[in-house]
């Protein structure tokens, strides 16, 4: 931090910062010196500012074009990268301009806006950002710097490939690029590769996936009623300081959140259709704990950083288990103890085999294991794992915690 800006030092003094987290540590430096970067680092990691720091580091005041491009794949994710950004900005000696682009805003008022002035940091989902360069050619990206891809992988799930590659072929052929993931899907190689000069990889996500604070207990179920009668025992037995239920559909967000709504249970639904208020509304009163309850889809929670969460219950184990890391590595956490309950079907053989293969160690209850997809021999499993009957099993009950969650009262409505 001793060489960074005056304003910059002061800003992150402001901020709490004794020293870098080990993703900024890795790309600051790097990032500085110019390099093309590609980062796999899971949320809560401090991965914002490892590129924040470095774009403004770079901000000149003779400069009044825009610098850097910031792109993420939901209007949450760049209002939080936004706030981070002014966070810094607010102690420059100069005025640095932040432009927040996404859907949900008025966009003649935007236009309006950059015919007057253009920012010095955009920041904004990719198909606001290429609407306001390609189609009403208000936003004038063509001398930035920097282009950062946050998300990656949310951002190719979300359809954003072509936009993403409008917007790198209107900044400068020599702007440093970054991009940061929790992981690299296959299909986002070619782009990457035809696009970045060289690129450093830092890979921080921990593969072993062996986290020693949670506990795994995978649940058989025979349908989609018996999933719902599972979750309602489940909610009746535990006392959570914060859970988020994930299911893979918003239909099933929705119905299970009104199912749990009506079974008296202190619950709000998280998904991608919230208007932008509301779902602003819905996450300051999660972090207010306000509720106990999340009932959420990957798409609508990821970069989205909780506190506190105890327990992560899986209604659907997803079909990309890249999804399955994200969400257990919301608990667990900073020393933390969290438990992981996962509903599963016969038809679950493929995460089964995830589970195999990166040795997690799990407590099934309520039947088998699904069969492998493909069995050559009959080889018991490579993954550690414990079978016990409906409920509680008293080999989970006994396992130590390292240190456990603070305990609130269970709340109703």
């Amino acid at each position: 931090m001793e060489k960074m800006k005056p304003f910059i030092k002061t800003a992150l003094e402001a901020l709490g910062f004794e020293r870098y987290t080990e993703v900024q540590n890795a790309v600051i430096p790097a990032a500085l010196a110019g390099r093309d970067l590609m980062v796999s680092s899971q949320t809560g990691t401090g991965k914002t500012h490892a590129y924040l720091i470095p774009i403004f580091e770079k901000l000149v005041p003779e400069d009044d074009t825009v610098s850097a491009v910031i792109m993420s794949p939901t209007r949450e994710l760049a209002t939080q990268i936004e706030q981070f950004a002014r966070q810094l900005a607010e102690h420059a000696p100069w005025p640095i301009r932040i432009g927040l682009y996404t859907g949900g805003k008025d966009r003649d008022r935007e236009v309006d806006a950059l015919k007057k002035r253009q920012p010095h940091v955009v920041i904004g989902t990719p198909g606001r950002i290429r609407d306001l360069t390609e189609t009403s050619h208000a936003l004038a990206i063509h001398k930035a710097k920097t282009l950062v891809i946050d998300e990656a992988d949310m951002t190719l799930e979300s359809g954003f490939l072509e936009a993403i590659e409008h917007i790198y072929a209107t900044v400068p052929a020599n702007a440093q690029m970054m991009v940061f993931s929790a992981t690299l899907p296959e299909s986002l190689r070619p782009f990457l590769k035809r696009s970045m000069r060289q690129p450093l990889l830092v890979d921080l996500v921990d593969h072993s996936l062996q986290n020693l604070n949670l506990t795994h207990t995978f649940i058989k179920c025979t349908s989609s009623r018996s999933k719902d009668d599972r979750l309602k025992e489940t909610v009746a037995n535990i006392n959570p300081y914060l859970a988020i239920i994930f299911a893979n559909k918003k239909e099933d967000v929705e119905r299970l959140g009104r199912m749990l709504y009506q079974d008296g249970v202190n619950v709000v639904m998280l998904h991608g259709d919230l208007p932008p208020r509301r779902r602003k509304q819905i996450l300051n009163d999660i972090r207010r704990l306000k509720y106990q309850y999340v009932v959420a889809s990957d798409m609508a929670s990821r970069g989205i950083d909780l506190v506190g969460v105890s327990h992560i219950i899986n209604y659907d184990l997803p079909k990309d288990m890249a999804f399955f890391v994200h969400r257990i590595g919301r608990s667990g956490r900073m020393g933390q103890s969290g438990e992981t309950i996962s509903y599963f079907t016969d038809q679950d053989a493929a995460a089964f085999a995830f589970i195999d293969k990166h040795h997690i160690p799990i407590v099934i209850q309520g039947g088998a294991r699904p069969e492998p997809l493909k069995r050559s021999s009959s080889r018991p499993s490579s993954s550690t794992t414990r079978s016990s009957g409906p409920g509680q099993s008293k080999e989970a009950s006994k396992r130590p915690r390292p240190k456990t969650q603070p305990s609130r009262q269970k709340r109703r409505r």
